[in-house]
This record gives C-alpha cells, structure tokens and sequence, in this order.
C-alpha cells in the first residue's frame, strides 16, 4: 500500500495535441467535469502542449491539477517508454488511457475502448490498423483494471467479442456541452454572423459533420441529396480529411453539385455548435458509431436530425431523430425530403430530441469514472 492517502491520477492526454475528434472531445468533456467534482483527486494530465490546455480552459488550472509535459512521439514510443517513465516517476494509484495499454506497466491502468467497430466492419478500416487492434485492444479489454466504454451498445459488444464480465465495464457515455450546444434564441446575432461569414444563409441548409472517410456514408449522403433537385437547400459538409475520403468529392463531382454541395475541413469551436442551431437539417448516415457524439449535439441545438439505425445510433437518438438504413440511399433522400415540407413533424422531433439528450452530460459520466477508480483503488489498498 503507498503511503499517501489522496488518489494520484494520471491520464494519457495526448489527444489534445492531435486533431479534433471523438477521443479528444470525450477525455476533455470527461475530466473537465471530474476535476471540479473530485478535490481529493490529485489529476496529472500528460500532453506535449501543456500552455495551451491551461489557456483554453480553466479547470485545468486547479490546485488538484498537474499538466507534465510529454514530447509529441509516434504511438509505439508513447506506449513503450514515455507513459512506463510517467507512471513509475510520478507514482501514479491508476493511469487512464484509450483503447490500448502499454506492455510495461508500473502499477494499475483505466482504460476506455470507445468501440470495436473494426471487428465486425473491418471494411472501413485500414488493414494494419485492424490486424494490431484486435491484438491491442483484446489485451487492454481483459488486462485494464477499471475498463470503461461509451455506450451500452460498445459494452455489449466488448462482452460478446472478448468475452468480458459485464459488471467489468462501466459506461461513462459521451456528453453535451449544453453551454456551447443548445437552441438557437433570439438576439443570437453572434452565432447569425458566423454563419453568414462562412457564406451561409441560416436556416437555409442541410448539414452533416464528422471526417471524411468511408465510414460516415458521404458518397451516399450526397446521392441522397442529389434526388431533392436544385431547388433544395446547400448541403455542408464539415469534417477533416482522412483515408479514403476521395469518393465523396468523386460524387460531388459525378453528379454535377459542385455548385451546391460546400466541404469545410476546419471549422473553430465557436462556429460549429452556431452553424449547427442555424442548419435546416442535420443528416448524419454513419455505417457505425460507437457512441456518434455530433448526433447528440445537433439534437440539443434544436435541430431536427435523420441518422441511422444501426450500432450505437439508436440509442443515441432514442425518438428524437428520424432512423434510417444507412444502405437505403431512396430511405435517405425520403426522410429529408418529408422533414424539408414538414415543419410540424420537425417540431415534433425537436421537441423530443431536447428530453433525449437530457441524460448524456459529463457530470454523471465523470461520476462514473471517479466511482470506479475509487472501488478499485479501496480494493487496492485494502
């Protein structure tokens, strides 16, 4: 047993210093919430742009908060020595990370595995990739001391595919930033402006988020939108680019939307929840998702969403999205053009959209986490 009685928590944060995405959105709404809830919690986050996370968001600046400078390297480095030293340097009670572990550990890790998407849609993913996953991340499922996931669809499959306890998984679901993610109100002149500077008119398209690759269905999103004719509204596409993304500008241009379809490939964290709230529609037709966070922020903007029905979707948007095959590219065209000439049905969705996504806040997902780091760390010293 170690001699100080508060928990020492480290936390593998070097997804603050790559692109946006799920992982980094989840770590960041996560321990945002935890920082304030636990005092007793010594946290040590690990990232190479330490000034910068203490710049764009105060929790961070907490007494209980500690940010240590890791160097940006590979992932193979990261995981063999730079997070081995850490934890042994900064005598660590549990050391968070995702989806893998590192092979030398100097005492016990939390580890969250959002999805295993790669496993049953390994179409979608590059070869290397899946071959390593299901190594590393079998070995994280069953080797973690607290593992964590995202979704009961995620848990089940962890239980089904590595055959897992259930009561070994914890979910602490994706969140909402309900500061920056809600209805638009009148007198939102800061958020109209956005839109506008982006050559948009509000209120008047459709739009879809998340990166370019063939899991998110672009090419059919775009076929889809082609059979609502000229007279519809410009469809957005926001999302980086990212390996296969070349079909869905290959569509674009085969069906001659060049004109009407507009690509944004960054997009600041001020103008997304604006140009959210001001979209007619949000279409997000992912293959799968293990959790589909922008789903969840398009439906607490007010807006009506038409997403899929299949993996995590469901879940996600309960009755507050209209569901859809995401292989029915004729499915998907229909439920756009009947929510385009429905503004009633629009309302009826928004109106339970906003109840759903009441439960998926980062305060009961970082109780989640602290509750199981303590279980484990009492068993530990006891």
């Amino acid at each position: 047993m170690k001699s100080h009685q508060r928990i020492r928590l480290g936390v593998d944060f070097h997804v603050w210093d790559g692109i946006f995405q799920g992982s980094r959105s989840h770590l960041l709404g996560l321990y945002r919430a935890a920082i304030t809830q636990a005092p007793e919690v010594d946290f040590i986050f690990f990232l190479d742009d330490v000034e910068g996370l203490r710049r764009s968001h105060a929790e961070f600046t907490a007494p209980n908060v500690q940010l240590v400078r890791m160097p940006r390297r590979p992932g193979a480095w990261r995981l063999l020595v730079q997070l081995p030293c850490l934890q042994w340097r900064h005598w660590l009670d549990v050391l968070h990370l995702q989806y893998r572990l590192p092979p030398l550990r100097w005492g016990a890790v939390a580890c969250t595995i959002h999805d295993v998407l790669f496993e049953t849609h390994p179409q979608y993913f590059p070869r290397g990739f899946t071959w390593q996953s299901r190594i590393t991340f079998r070995h994280a499922a069953r080797r973690a001391q607290v593992l964590l996931s995202v979704s009961a669809f995620s848990k089940a499959e962890l239980v089904r595919l590595y055959g897992v306890a259930p009561d070994r998984i914890h979910i602490t679901c994706n969140g909402v930033d309900f500061q920056r993610f809600h209805p638009a109100e009148a007198g939102d002149e800061a958020g109209l402006q956005t839109v506008r500077r982006l050559g948009l008119q509000p209120g008047q398209y459709i739009l879809t988020v998340g990166r370019l690759e063939p899991r998110k269905n672009h090419a059919a999103l775009v076929c889809a939108y082609a059979r609502l004719g000229p007279g519809a509204p410009p469809l957005v596409i926001v999302g980086q680019r990212d390996f296969g993304d070349q079909t869905v500008f290959d569509e674009v241009s085969r069906l001659g939307l060049a004109d009407r379809v507009r690509f944004l490939d960054t997009v600041g964290d001020q103008a997304l929840p604006a140009l959210m709230r001001h979209a007619r529609l949000f279409v997000y037709p992912a293959f799968a998702e293990g959790f589909g966070m922008p789903v969840a922020e398009a439906m607490a903007c007010g807006v009506p969403v038409i997403t899929s029905n299949t993996t995590s979707l469901p879940e996600v948007a309960g009755d507050g999205a209209r569901l859809v095959d995401p292989h029915d590219v004729a499915a998907l065209h229909g439920a756009m053009q009947a929510l385009l000439a429905d503004p009633l049905e629009c309302q009826r969705l928004i109106r339970l959209a906003l109840m759903q996504v009441k439960q998926f806040n980062w305060q009961r997902s970082a109780a989640v986490l602290l509750n199981a780091v303590r279980a484990h760390i009492e068993g530990a010293r006891s």
